[in-house]
């Protein structure tokens, strides 16, 4: 499991005092850098190295949270595959619960416009950190 903590700011709050269901995918992408770095590990985003793609991403929201505290993001491996791997997000405000989501990430060759083979040592350090349910 990988854990970022994020303060919310005040731009991130919406006219009834919630953060902003919008700023989520923002939250859950930052959680997500450390397993970016697996695969390019000074974060190069140049064309040519650069090589995971978004597939799709999801999230349920499952109470409010508020400006007046920090949110702790845990982000999982929930599947690994040939050539993709699933993301278990999750969003805590003071001990609880509060927002859910997976992201499917393909390990991708964007020259040659197709998905390629997870490497060994990229599916050995994420195995690392799966979760079963």
């Amino acid at each position: 499991m990988f854990v970022t903590t994020v303060t919310p700011r005040f731009g991130d709050i919406d006219g009834l005092g919630h953060v902003n269901n919008t700023v989520l995918p923002e939250w859950f992408e930052l959680a997500r850098n450390p397993l970016f770095r697996m695969f390019q590990p000074d974060l190069d985003l140049s064309y040519e190295k650069w090589n995971l793609i978004m597939a799709r991403i999801d999230f349920d929201f499952l109470g409010e949270m508020f400006f007046d505290g920090d949110v702790e993001i845990r982000t999982y491996v929930q599947r690994i595959g040939n050539s993709s791997f699933t993301l278990l997000h999750e969003a805590w405000q003071k001990g609880e619960l509060k927002t859910k989501g997976t992201a499917v990430i393909v390990h991708y060759d964007f020259i040659n416009k197709k998905s390629v083979q997870l490497p060994d040592d990229i599916r050995e350090a994420l195995s690392e950190h799966l979760v079963t349910d």
